[in-house]
């Protein structure tokens, strides 16, 4: 027989500032060699060791094997969710050089949350696609008059819109193939930017607008280790012609 959950002891994990920085690192849904973690957490390499193993053991990263090498990776996007949902009840830390600060403003304006896009960026995209009916707003997102009250209450806030089909496809996401592929993923699923306070896209459609624009060019990682992302010029012009969002080319 199992008891409750272990609440403080996987918070524990959370409460190690080099720790975080190693989560933070794979938040894109990456993996990434041991020696990449190890310089973006500023550990040596018998530290960052010790860590991965806390991490493997609470079941919050996995390590995979591609010859002599070892790469580490979140366990799934329950993990980048919760990061996200700690980020949002966290205070921000103080900005004491230059440098934090690029990197603060850069994470702000456009980053990955596991793999979709979040930020600045994603929120104005999933405004976009709202704005144009490639999204709807559900009628009720709360809980209905006749669940029980112990009912999760449902969690999406949209549906797709009647111009999905068309508004994803001119960003070059075919819908219907993604939702074939999606398998148990959700096809659609929406996180509260930490940064922004709004929803921005998730779930199986909002990973493959993310490698869209990942592949067309559109958006570029500032750094292997680094989940910022910078918006290119080809994507801000791309941006501006399918979603109007002009304030972003500028």
């Amino acid at each position: 027989m199992e008891g409750d959950a272990d609440i403080a002891r996987t918070a524990a994990l959370f409460a190690d500032p080099a720790r975080v920085r190693v989560l933070l690192a794979l938040a894109d849904g990456r993996a990434l060699a041991a020696s990449v973690l190890a310089a973006e957490a500023r550990l040596s390499a018998q530290g960052v060791s010790a860590h991965l193993a806390k991490l493997r053991a609470a079941g919050l990263v996995v390590a995979e094997k591609s010859g002599r090498h070892r790469f580490y990776r979140l366990t799934g996007p329950d993990t980048a969710e919760l990061l996200e949902t700690l980020a949002r009840s966290s205070p921000s830390q103080p900005v004491t050089s230059l440098r934090e600060g690029t990197r603060a403003a850069a994470l702000r304006t456009a980053r990955t949350c596991y793999d979709h896009l979040a930020g600045r960026l994603g929120v104005a995209v999933t405004s976009a696609l709202l704005a144009r009916g490639a999204l709807a707003g559900a009628s009720d997102t709360r809980r209905r008059p006749d669940d029980r009250l112990s009912a999760p209450v449902r969690e999406h806030p949209y549906t797709l819109g009647p111009a999905a089909a068309p508004m994803f496809g001119a960003l070059g996401v075919d819908v219907e193939a993604v939702a074939d592929a999606a398998g148990r993923r959700p096809l659609l699923k929406f996180c509260l930017d930490w940064s922004e306070q709004r929803h921005h896209l998730a779930g199986a459609l909002g990973a493959a607008v993310a490698t869209r624009f990942l592949d067309a060019g559109w958006v570029e990682r500032r750094a292997p280790a680094h989940r910022a992302l910078r918006l290119t010029p080809d994507g801000a012009r791309a941006l501006e012609a399918h979603l109007g969002l002009a304030e972003l080319a500028a």
